[in-house]
């Protein structure tokens, strides 16, 4: 016969296993519409349209990108209200000369990342610190994993680079980690005996990532 604390026991380790299961497996919640209509918004076509794209592409060929320039122009759940419950968004990606995404990563989506223009080195790290790099041209797609450290560098002297990522949530996250370990305030320290060097070269990081 099994005791009622074996019992307690039971139910307690199946209560954490539904809920770690839950978490791995959380992604934007459902909705039960087609679609979420902000209030004083009207609906039409427009609704449904975003042009910010386009207005970062329309520079991109009027305005020669300079030496280390990088930009996102993002179109994710804040700034296209018709992305809210439908689980996608999209970001513009413009590389100058020797231009970098620095290593971030996406904590609620998987990254697809399309070339439209030019050439890119990419990476990302997995759980085992093992490093998946390659140089991927026009035309081709990469995949980051979700909630894997990744980056992008153009590494042309004097070309640049478009490109598009895909996000399977409309607000993917970004934590970009030399911002979120030396610009965030973290004490010095820390970062000091975490990164084992000295306080100038912390003191040196933390200024450059300030701001």
């Amino acid at each position: 016969m099994v005791s009622s604390s074996s019992h307690v026991t039971l139910i307690s380790a199946i209560t954490l296993t539904t809920t770690l299961i839950h978490i791995v497996l959380a992604s934007d919640p459902d909705i039960t519409s087609d679609f979420i209509l902000p209030k004083g918004v009207t609906l039409d076509a427009n609704f449904f349209t975003f042009k910010d794209l386009r207005k970062a592409m329309q520079r991109n060929q009027t305005m020669p990108m300079h030496e280390s320039f990088f930009k996102v122009t993002k179109a994710s759940e804040s700034e296209f209200k018709a992305l809210k419950g439908q689980s996608v968004s999209l970001a513009l990606l413009q590389f100058g000369p020797g231009g970098i995404n620095p290593a971030h990563i996406h904590p609620r989506s998987a990254e697809l990342l399309f070339i439209l223009k030019g050439k890119l080195r990419v990476g990302f790290v997995d759980c085992e610190n093992k490093v998946f790099m390659k140089v991927i041209k026009e035309g081709d797609v990469f995949v980051f994993p979700k909630g894997l450290v990744h980056f992008q560098m153009n590494e042309e002297e004097e070309k640049d680079v478009v490109a598009v990522a895909a996000f399977g949530s409309a607000n993917p996250g970004v934590v970009v980690l030399p911002t979120s370990l030396f610009g965030s305030g973290i004490d010095s320290e820390v970062l000091v005996k975490s990164f084992k060097t000295d306080n100038v070269t912390i003191q040196k990081l933390i200024s450059a990532n300030m701001g």
